[in-house]
């Protein structure tokens, strides 16, 4: 029972957060491209929840197998224009619960270093962007893709924080002090930011991920 109640405020809360971003689109004319990164920040948040709300990986995993699925139809049939890539080639929103799931099992048994390992993703790929769009005024250009040195520093730095702050706040078996988070968190922001900057059309939320989580399993906490 508590596994199943654990999915249905993962439902409610992942639906509140589109709903939000419809809201923000249609009633304050944010466009898409905001809305989009709305959802993916509140929706990457849930991972917090995570240890607490569920006793096994596999309901979670279940749940984001599922959203993957919505989220490709969503792609192709555009229900929640909320969630629309201006690339009609992104399929970055199914690539986010796949890593979501591949991180939940292989780091289940170490929650801190599971849900650091989705902050680069979260906070670093939702804030380049935005920050990248309002305060960009050094474009540089990879493989034909246009980014801003703006929206680097602040992937890396909105990531740190986050990173860190999951190491070091989130209960896990091993003791992990603001000080001794910070090697870690760092390292990892400096081969994800890397990575982001080489990734296009979604695959960076395959990509960051997977290199934030070699990162911290790979790590000598």
């Amino acid at each position: 029972m508590t596994n199943l109640l654990g999915v249905v405020i993962c439902l409610i809360y992942i639906f509140a957060i589109i709903g939000l971003a419809e809201g923000l689109r249609r009633w304050r004319g944010y466009s898409s491209g905001f809305t989009r990164k709305v959802i993916h920040i509140g929706v990457g948040m849930l991972a917090w929840a995570v240890p607490f709300l569920f006793d096994t990986p596999w309901y979670f995993v279940a749940a984001c197998l599922a959203f993957a699925v919505l989220n490709f139809l969503d792609w192709r049939f555009h229900f929640f224009k909320s969630m629309a890539a201006l690339d009609g080639a992104n399929l970055g929103t199914v690539y986010f619960p796949l890593s979501a799931a591949v991180v939940v099992i292989m780091l289940w048994e170490n929650p801190p270093l599971m849900v650091a390992a989705l902050m680069p993703l979260t906070w670093g790929d939702g804030m380049a962007p935005v920050i990248g769009q309002t305060l960009g005024r050094h474009p540089y250009t990879v493989f034909g893709y246009t980014r801003t040195w703006e929206g680097s520093a602040a992937f890396f730095l909105f990531g740190l924080f986050f990173t860190w702050l999951a190491l070091w706040v989130i209960p896990g078996p091993q003791t992990i002090t603001p000080l001794t988070a910070l090697a870690p968190a760092g390292i990892t922001m400096l081969v994800t930011t890397f990575i982001e900057d080489l990734s296009v059309r979604g695959l960076d939320n395959l990509t960051v991920t997977a290199g934030a989580l070699a990162v911290l399993w790979l790590w000598p906490f």
